[in-house]
């Protein structure tokens, strides 16, 4: 799996190492298991997916991270991601919507050491009261970028989030230059299932 994503463009030798060490297939149902290092995103349950390997480490490499980074990840799902942002030196607050998910990836991640702080909630808005954030990751589509995320970013800080509508999303990051500013950049096309709130 690390080899393709070399070809495919991933630089960042931190991400491939912590790409390398966490056991993807033990993240998904037994019926994936041979398929579990393949460029493949797959269900795992409650309408939610587990990203493609290559979006997680996009998704990553753009983040820039640092040891001890506070990071927000909206959208803890699997733990799949939650689990390499761990094990990149991130101090992980990952908040899920889906109950199931969410009870599921607290029992499991402490089973193979990885230990983030895990919420039940909506990510739209974001965990202010741990913010602010050196980084933040949504690893679901967004019609908007949330104005609550981006308040909870510290300046110099890096949010990487996929914008759009259930056809497609563009990834975007952003880079907090001060309390009114923001630099925006995009970098391609990319399928999420959508962000959810809580009135949905």
């Amino acid at each position: 799996m690390v080899a393709m994503l070399k070809e495919m463009g991933i630089e960042d030798m931190r991400v491939l190492d912590a790409m390398n060490v966490i056991p993807r297939h033990a993240f998904l149902d037994d019926a994936f298991f041979e398929y579990a290092y393949e460029n493949k995103a797959f269900q795992i349950g409650e309408g939610q997916t587990i990203s493609q390997p290559y979006t997680v480490a996009f998704q990553t490499q753009l983040l820039q991270l640092k040891k001890n980074d506070k990071v927000l990840e909206i959208g803890t799902g699997s733990g799949y991601q939650t689990a390499v942002l761990c094990s990149l030196g991130a101090r992980v607050f990952s908040i899920e919507r889906q109950r199931l998910l969410y009870e599921k990836a607290k029992r499991f991640l402490p089973m193979i050491n990885i230990n983030p702080k895990l919420f039940y909630g909506d990510g739209y808005l974001g965990l202010s009261v741990f913010a602010p954030f050196d980084k933040i990751i949504v690893t679901a589509g967004a019609p908007i970028i949330p104005e609550a995320l981006k308040n909870q970013l510290k300046i110099g800080g890096i949010m990487v989030i996929p914008v759009g509508e259930n056809d497609g999303q563009k990834m975007i990051s952003v880079i907090k230059l001060n309390e009114n500013e923001f630099e925006i950049n995009e970098y391609g096309d990319f399928h999420f299932v959508p962000m959810l709130s809580a009135k949905r």
